[in-house]
């Protein structure tokens, strides 16, 4: 996300010395894990977007039947269909866009770049900017001098009615902004210090490139809701034009836990980054980034040799929680930490040397 915090200028010298604790692990293992499968990125990309498309018909054919004689059922389908549909919405954006743009999901670069596109025109996702924040977002995780896209201490509100009303169903006032930075950026507008920083007034080609790729979403959803509209099939603009914006309780359950309550400044993802365990359907959803710490040690490795990963490495990790209910447990008890005590610092439980040696000889 963007940021209004001034960001001091980023440069490799400064990252350069950034000497990064990455549990070892055995050199033919990690070579191993790097190994892309088509087959595997084949059934994600097409599982993922199938399960978007067949929600998306589930939801019209109920919303078609409505009459005076079959309303009894789909309604009742209608609303369930369209809380599926928008449930899977917010993981269309950047976390199925995130994977992609680590070129790990396919061997093919132009798999990996054309998927990237239809789940960024889909969603209406901002990928050019992404790819240049989240490299930097990789390269000084939690840096608050050079990292303008995850800044520390995460804060998040779960109090509003209108919070509420995204979760479960749509508001308004989300779209409409999506809508309107998607028009700034077609005019070449360009707000916020990181913004404006991984988007530099020097790099003209790169400016034109975020610009055509926000004319190209604002035309190309335009161009398909006058066919949904012309065609008698106007329903289709509530399904796939704002398909990925409402329902968004599951998204924000599973992302806000990657950073929250970690710390600023550590050159040990350890100390910055959380991993939760959770169950296959939110794996699923999620591209399996629960692994999310394993995941910014070896940010070579697929998504879907994580969980791999994590069993390789996982004595010189912390203790990770199971579950999206176990989590936000441990997250909401370090917020009341947090309030009560401005100058706690959480720093999660490593294992000691002895440890070690004990798992390892086990």
């Amino acid at each position: 996300m963007s940021t209004s915090t001034p960001v001091p200028t980023f440069s490799d010298a400064a990252n350069s010395d950034l000497k990064w604790y990455r549990s070892p692990i055995d050199k033919d293992v990690l070579a191993d894990l790097m190994q892309r499968n088509d087959l595997k990125g084949w059934l994600q990309t097409v599982a993922h977007l199938g399960l978007f498309f067949a929600t998306a018909v589930l939801a019209y054919m109920a919303f078609a039947n409505i009459d005076a004689n079959n309303w009894h059922w789909s309604v009742p389908l209608l609303v369930v269909a369209l809380f599926a549909h928008g449930t899977i919405g917010p993981f269309m954006g950047l976390i199925a866009v995130h994977e992609l743009q680590h070129r790990t999901v396919f061997k093919s670069k132009r798999l990996n770049e054309l998927f990237e596109n239809v789940y960024a025109f889909i969603s209406w996702s901002d990928y050019i900017w992404y790819q240049q924040s989240h490299a930097k977002h990789h390269q000084a995780t939690c840096q608050r001098d050079y990292d303008g896209e995850v800044r520390l201490p995460v804060r998040f509100s779960i109090k509003k009615p209108r919070v509420w009303l995204g979760f479960l169903a749509w508001n308004p006032k989300t779209t409409w902004q999506k809508l309107k930075l998607v028009w700034d950026h077609a005019h070449g507008r360009i707000r916020g210090d990181w913004y404006s920083y991984v988007l530099p007034e020097t790099d003209s080609a790169l400016r034109r490139r975020h610009r055509n790729w926000a004319r190209t979403l604002l035309v190309g959803h335009s161009v398909l809701a006058v066919i949904f509209i012309l065609s008698g099939y106007w329903f289709l603009i509530v399904v796939f034009t704002f398909g990925t914006q409402y329902c968004s309780w599951l998204g924000f359950l599973c992302g806000v836990p990657q950073h929250y309550g970690l710390n600023s400044d550590v050159p040990d993802f350890r100390l910055n980054t959380r991993t939760f365990t959770c169950s296959w359907l939110p794996a699923f959803y999620y591209w399996n980034m629960q692994y999310h710490l394993e995941h910014h040690m070896y940010p070579a490795v697929p998504f879907y040799n994580l969980g791999k990963l994590r069993k390789a490495i996982e004595h010189d990790l912390p203790p990770a929680p199971h579950g999206l209910m176990a989590t936000w447990r441990e997250m909401l008890a370090l917020r009341r930490r947090f309030l009560a005590e401005p100058a706690f610092r959480y720093e999660p439980q490593l294992p000691t040397r002895d440890d070690i040696a004990v798992t390892l000889a086990d």
